[in-house]
This record gives structure tokens, sequence and C-alpha cells, in this order.
């Protein structure tokens, strides 16, 4: 049984859903990032999402647009980011690890040699954004081969028989793109993400979980009555990035800041129930 499996399926017995925080590798620096990771699961996380920067994010607002370029100037690399998680596994070998990123990093570094050395390092699943079901065989193929969950996106917008289509290359879980724009803009209407749910649990058992626009308390707690899960990810990087310096470099309140938020976020998860 996959980690993320594993791990969807204890929540489920307990009666609630994941939390799934994000971070942005090498956001600010390597350093703050490697730790941010590790204190993680302490604070609250169930699975983890680690941005991969890149210089074009398409489908990321502002905020992580800014996170990825602070990323980028720290030296980031596909190769650092594996480093990362082989990293964390040292001393947490059970809670998933899912990269989120987009097609051409992954391309240049070799997709069978990116599935075999994700796999080794720890990481369990991979979103790749622009890299849609028709043309993700070059993808699929190694990630099957060597064990990797490639979680697929399904949006609002998304037709009945490309939904069908979609979610019978999924495996993980189906990350539900709640909105129509960009990462962090605003939250959908809870009437509208139950209709979506409901019609996306017709064609898949896997779990869903709920992205883009999550950002408080309260949206938590909806997304995860809702779904199996939630992401948080643009109001983690603005926690972080009131507390950079001038100079965009940390300091001591930026661990503690974004692992409070955290904390307080993981608790309404744990007081919600499915």
């Amino acid at each position: 049984m996959s980690r993320i499996t594993a791990c969807f399926q204890a929540l489920s017995a307990e009666g609630r859903g994941a939390f799934i925080p994000y971070l942005e590798a090498f956001d600010p620096d390597r350093a703050t990032s490697q730790a941010l990771l590790e204190a993680m699961p302490a604070a609250g996380a169930d699975l983890i999402e680690i941005g991969i920067p890149f210089s074009d994010p398409v489908a990321d607002g502002p905020v992580i647009q800014a996170s990825a370029l602070r990323g980028l100037r720290a030296g980031v690399t596909l190769a650092a980011v594996l480093e990362m998680v082989r990293q964390f596994r040292k001393n947490n070998t059970t809670t998933p690890i899912i990269l989120m990123g987009y097609v051409n990093p992954i391309e240049i570094y070799g997709y069978d040699r990116f599935c075999c050395d994700a796999v080794k390092v720890g990481v369990d699943g991979v979103i790749v954004v622009d890299l849609p079901p028709e043309e993700s065989g070059i993808l699929k193929i190694p990630a099957e081969r060597y064990g990797l969950d490639i979680i697929r996106l399904v949006t609002p917008t998304t037709t009945e028989a490309r939904l069908a289509y979609i979610l019978t290359q999924a495996s993980g879980f189906v990350y539900y793109v709640s909105i129509a724009g960009v990462t962090g803009t605003h939250f959908a209407d809870s009437h509208d993400l139950q209709k979506a749910i409901s019609r996306i649990r017709t064609v898949t058992s896997i779990p869903i979980v709920i992205g883009f626009g999550v950002r408080t308390p309260q949206h938590i707690q909806e997304a995860v009555a809702i779904a199996d899960g939630a992401v948080v990810a643009s109001a983690l990087l603005e926690t972080l990035a009131e507390t950079l310096d001038h100079n965009g470099r940390s300091t001591e309140r930026t661990l503690p800041a974004v692992l409070e938020q955290i904390k307080t976020l993981a608790q309404a998860v744990q007081k919600s129930r499915n």
C-alpha cells in the first residue's frame, strides 16, 4: 500500500479529511525551506506538497509566482528538490510527499530518471500542471514502472466526457481546482463545491482534494467537510513573505509564523467531520 493510500485510509478511519500544506522549495533559501519541511508534520500536516520553482508558472497567482522567483534566486534545481525529500525521509518515513510543478524541468532531467530518482528518495506523487493526459504517456509509463502516483487535476469547466477520461488515469488522489483562475485569488462557493465533488465521486472512488483559494480555517473546514482533503498554499507563502527582511532573507520570525499558521489550520481540519 502506498503512503498516500495509507494516509487517506487512516484519516477516514478517524472521520476527518486531510490537511495538505504547501511550501515552495528554496523559498527564501535552502536551509529555511528544509527546516520548514521537516517541521510541518509535527505542526499538523497530513501530507505535504512541495512546489518546484519554475520561471513561467502559468497556473499560479502572484503570491506563488513571487515565491518561485525567490526559490530560483536561491539556486534551486530539480535535483536539489529531490535531495530535500531525501533529507526529510531520514526522520520521517510516513508522511506522503507530493511534488507540484511544470513539465520543462522534468523533461530536462529526463522522465524515466526523474521517476526513478523521485521514488528512490521518497516522493509519493507528482502533479504536473501543464502536462495534459493526452500527452502524459512520457511520464505515466515510467511513473507506473517505479510506483509514483500521478495526481490528476480536475476543474469546474471539465466536461463529463473529459472527466471520465482524466479519472481513468488518476492515482493517489484527485486534485480539484476549485476556481476558474490562478491560485490564491478567491474561495469557491460551498454549494458549487458540493455539486462538483459529488459529480467527481460518481466517476472515481479515490480521494478528492480541494485546492486553489483555500486560505482560512473556515475555508478548510468547509473543504474537508465536502471532500477528502484540502491544500493551503498562497496563505502560507504570504505569511512567509511578510517575515522576510528588506533583502528577502529569512528572519527569526519566519519559521515560527508559518508553523503557527499551519497549526491553526490543522486544528480547524481536526474539528471537522466528513
